[in-house]
């Protein structure tokens, strides 16, 4: 009796660690993500638009044991944007830019215009209304 409530016990823990384990795996994150940082006028993210044609890494990194940017390995735990890039970030070092404009402008925009170039279909992709639309 004893045998078989530790081998159902431990048939309960591995199927339990399995399925937390591919539901975590399975979580994309959200479908949109809005980005609004330091008070400025939001941006609509598609994340589930650009997870069907691009890596994560692309666009995910994390901060190394020296603070510079680390590239993104699989299953490392992902932040937000506003996390890292926040308004102290640049303190003092890049005027009339924000670090979420420079990440955005910088990442997004350098990936937009190559496809535009690669794409003429996708020409608009380079325009500030893609990712900044008028209401």
């Amino acid at each position: 009796m004893k045998k078989i409530v530790i081998c159902a016990a431990a048939a309960a823990f591995v199927s339990i660690t399995c399925l937390t384990g591919m539901s975590l795996a399975g979580d994309k994150g959200p479908a949109d993500i809005t980005i609004n940082p330091d008070g400025k006028k939001p941006v609509v993210f598609p994340h589930a638009k650009h997870q069907e044609h691009i890596k994560c890494a692309e666009c995910h990194h994390t901060k190394g044991p020296d603070g510079k940017q680390a590239p993104y390995t699989e299953g490392m735990e992902i932040q937000k944007c506003e996390t890292c890039h926040t308004g102290d970030m640049l303190k003092g070092q890049v005027k009339g830019k924000t670090a979420m404009q420079r990440a955005g402008h910088g990442n997004c925009l350098s990936c937009h215009k190559e496809e535009a170039k690669n794409d003429p279909a996708k020409k608009d992709l380079k325009k500030c209304s893609t990712c900044h639309p008028k209401k």
